[in-house]
């Protein structure tokens, strides 16, 4: 008996559990992934130091983090003693001399930002793709829709928790004096004032989301058709989140740039008079195109695949693999409970 002829009395995946999975996915990809940034920015440093109180935008493949470089300051970790000849030598030399934790510098930030905005997207994807399919007859389109609404929502809620961390990374705050920045914000700038970079960020995360959802789905069913699988293995989900990871981070590679730029803007011109600088997306991509040509908008795009494409595999494989471990367990309560029933 299975569950549609129970009254769906036992749901395959709940809610919760599609919480649970993804969560598990957030903290096992920035765990995996984080220590490839660190050796990338390592490399970066050595090659282009960055002056005093200036900064750059770290990202592990889920969460953006904004770096100062104040000297003496603990978050200096990557001006630290070392020349490194490449990326498996950088990795040998921060073990040997500053320990195997230095590969992880900046997970923190990432886990307590990355965890709640990966749950929220994730469970509202598959919640609003469980509905439609149960309204719509065309599924096709079911994945750009229901990523597009998910994105949006993530973005949305995190935005005034993401410039209160940023605010944070930048100088070190009490709780009071980081209450009174929020108070001073809200009454001066009002509570919009709390979603600035919201605009940016969705033009960057909202087409990836579609377009990554979309492929994915494609590529999936194209690996289980060609490898005789009814049922995507891990590894097949792994594959086709990278693929379509790649494929997102490309198209969407003009809109990072610019959600850099005015995410790093505002400290690298503080004594500058920040009116005469473009603000607008579009104004900020012709700046970039009128200086560094059509190229420019590309700016980082290998470091961006090495980080995203496995963050995508890691993230997307793990979750499914939680959907299906939690399926498999409410089959077993959902027969259990049926053969009870028949007993009695």
């Amino acid at each position: 008996m299975d569950a549609e002829q129970t009254g769906q009395a036992f749901p395959r995946v709940t809610p919760l559990q599609q919480m649970i999975a993804s969560c598990t996915g957030a903290i096992l990809t920035s765990l995996m992934v984080t220590p490839l940034d660190v050796v990338k920015i390592r490399l970066q440093v050595q090659n282009n130091p960055y002056p005093k109180r200036r900064c750059f935008l770290y990202c592990n493949g889920l969460m953006d983090h904004l770096y100062f470089c104040d000297e003496g300051s603990n978050k200096a970790w990557y001006k630290k003693a070392g020349r490194f000849r490449g990326t498996l030598d950088a990795f040998l030399k921060i073990i040997r001399n500053e320990g195997i934790k230095s590969l992880w510098s900046g997970l923190p930030p990432t886990l307590v930002m990355a965890v709640p905005a990966t749950v929220i997207y994730f469970t509202c994807y598959d919640q609003l793709s469980l509905f439609m399919k149960s309204k719509v007859e065309n599924e096709a389109f079911i994945p750009i829709f229901a990523g597009i609404v998910a994105r949006l929502g993530a973005v949305t809620v995190i935005s005034p928790l993401e410039l209160i961390r940023t605010k944070m990374q930048s100088k070190a705050l009490s709780y009071k004096e980081l209450h009174l920045f929020v108070r001073r914000k809200l009454s001066h700038d009002g509570w919009i004032s709390l979603w600035r970079g919201w605009s940016s960020t969705v033009m960057r995360d909202v087409p990836f989301s579609a377009m990554y959802w979309y492929n994915f789905e494609v590529f999936k069913k194209w690996l289980c058709k060609n490898s005789d699988k009814h049922e995507p293995t891990f590894v097949i989900n792994f594959a086709a989140g990278a693929v379509s990871g790649s494929i997102a981070s490309i198209v969407t590679l003009p809109f990072d740039v610019v959600k850099t730029q005015k995410q790093t803007r505002l400290w690298r011109y503080e004594d500058v008079d920040l009116h005469n600088l473009p603000t607008s997306t579009w104004d900020i991509m012709k700046q970039i195109v009128s200086k560094h040509g059509i190229s420019g908008l590309f700016a980082g795009l290998i470091p961006r695949l090495i980080k995203v494409a496995p963050a995508c595999a890691i993230m997307v494989s793990t979750y499914e693999f939680g959907k299906a471990f939690f399926h498999q367990q409410n089959l077993k309560q959902e027969y259990h409970t049926s053969d009870c029933m028949d007993l009695k």
